[in-house]
């Protein structure tokens, strides 16, 4: 039974962090049969810096790839939360506990090494081929047996792909959730969320004439200036040899014009002038970045899904839980999503395709209601970094103040110690092991 269901033919769409490390989740449970198709023509990651979570770290180790991804790693030791019209510091928090309450450091990163680092784990699996430059069409059926269309990009000659589980990883513009959200005559549109970000990099050689800012390099340190609907977010990358920057701001740019692509290339005026009214220090920051290389993020999210499966198909990732960065774990709950789904399929019964779709509505029943309250905590979290003046805004530096005196809970979720207990302190891969009989079994 258990070659019958290691032969079953898994079709991954999308070959971001969800899609690869589901593949390699899968491959090390055993499966033999793993086909990734990406629309683009390589891995191609931008918007640099990502922070490196422990539960984002626990399902990678697990799976072998977790040392390389940090050799070039920073480890995260404090946050400042500062006002961004003076610099200055309303709340300081310490992460020095991290490793030692969860196992795992916190880690700030490259998305390139982390990327890389999953998909050179993926290369040593003979189990595993990606396609690249392939992009889906669409998906003809959903069950028994899910079938779609690809079109590579050399030949656009559209070829028909059977699987026996078809699992979509193709991002918050996911063609996937269309067809099956069309199939089920179900509605959960893609929404803006009013925000976007500029996403970009500082060299050590451009920070060389600033001690301030190449103090900022060289610490362990992630530091948040806030201000009335915008925010500035920085820490070292790659070896601290690379300051990343990220903001949100409201989307003033992408608002006009309603793109395919959510990525462009930013004006470097514009940036300064939505920051024009922050500090000194973040002014200096801003200017230092080189022209033509400003890159804009559109911010968008989608309502709730009424499901994540149907048939043998299950969403993943930003298909199906899109979350503003305001927590800091967009691609650590796709990598939760991933390391379930390795756990209840390697626990499938038999090849069914009834079993199938119980075993996948076994990852959800693990992985959906954490994904959205982690996306609607985010949300939330952005809108209290970024209050105007206000009642709510005298609440939040109520709570800063207490926070300096060493009382109350943090007003930045993302280092609060009980959020980072619900998050960080949460075992994927236990859950699913511990409840997927049961929930198998009940289906």
């Amino acid at each position: 039974m258990a070659s019958e269901i290691h032969s079953l033919k898994i079709a991954i769409i999308g070959a971001g962090m969800g899609g690869l490390t589901t593949a390699l989740a899968l491959a090390k449970a055993g499966f033999q049969n793993i086909e990734v198709y990406e629309a683009a023509s390589n891995l191609g990651f931008v918007g640099a810096g990502i922070q490196m979570a422990p539960n984002m770290a626990k399902v990678l180790d697990h799976l072998g790839v977790w040392q390389d991804i940090v050799k070039d790693g920073v480890v995260i030791k404090e946050t400042s939360i500062r006002k961004g019209s003076t610099n200055e510091e309303l709340g300081h928090v310490s992460l020095e506990h991290i490793e030692s309450a969860f196992n795992y450091p916190h880690m700030v990163g490259h998305r390139t090494h982390l990327a890389n680092g999953i998909y050179n784990g993926c290369k040593n699996e003979k189990a595993i081929k990606v396609f690249f430059s392939t992009a889906l069409d669409s998906v003809q059926s959903f069950g028994p047996k899910p079938s779609f269309i690809v079109i590579p990009r050399d030949t656009k000659v559209p070829v028909k792909v059977e699987a026996d589980i078809l699992l979509a990883a193709d991002g918050i513009k996911s063609n996937v959730r269309l067809d099956m959200l069309h199939e089920l005559k179900a509605d959960a549109e893609v929404e803006d969320s009013g925000q976007a970000a500029y996403r970009v990099l500082l060299k050590r050689e451009d920070l060389q004439k600033d001690p301030e800012l190449l103090e900022l390099l060289d610490s362990n340190q992630v530091t948040r200036w806030i201000g009335s609907r915008r925010h500035i977010i920085a820490y070292p990358v790659a070896g601290k040899t690379i300051y990343n920057i990220s903001t949100a701001q409201p989307d003033d740019n992408f608002a006009a014009a309603p793109s395919a692509t959510y990525t462009t290339k930013g004006s470097k005026p514009a940036m300064l002038s939505v920051f024009e009214d922050f500090c000194p220090l973040a002014q200096r920051m801003l200017n230092l970045v080189p022209d033509g290389e400003v890159c804009e993020w559109k911010l968008r999210v989608h309502a709730p899904l009424p499901t994540w499966i149907h048939g043998s198909v299950a969403l993943l990732g930003d298909a199906c839980h899109p979350t503003l960065p305001h927590l800091n774990q967009g691609a650590a709950q796709a990598i939760e999503d991933a390391a379930v789904l390795g756990v209840v399929l390697a626990r499938l019964p038999d090849a069914k395709p009834e079993s199938i779709n119980k075993a996948l509505r076994v990852y959800e029943g693990v992985r959906k209601e954490r994904a959205e309250k982690l996306v609607a905590m985010a949300a939330a979290n952005g809108k209290a970094m970024q209050l105007s003046s206000g009642a709510e805004q005298e609440e939040r530096d109520k709570q800063f103040a207490a926070l300096k005196a060493g009382k109350g809970p943090v007003p930045d979720k993302w280092a609060d110690g009980d959020v980072q207990k619900m998050i960080f302190g949460f075992d994927c891969v236990k859950v699913a092991e511990d409840t997927f009989q049961q929930s198998f079994d009940a289906m």
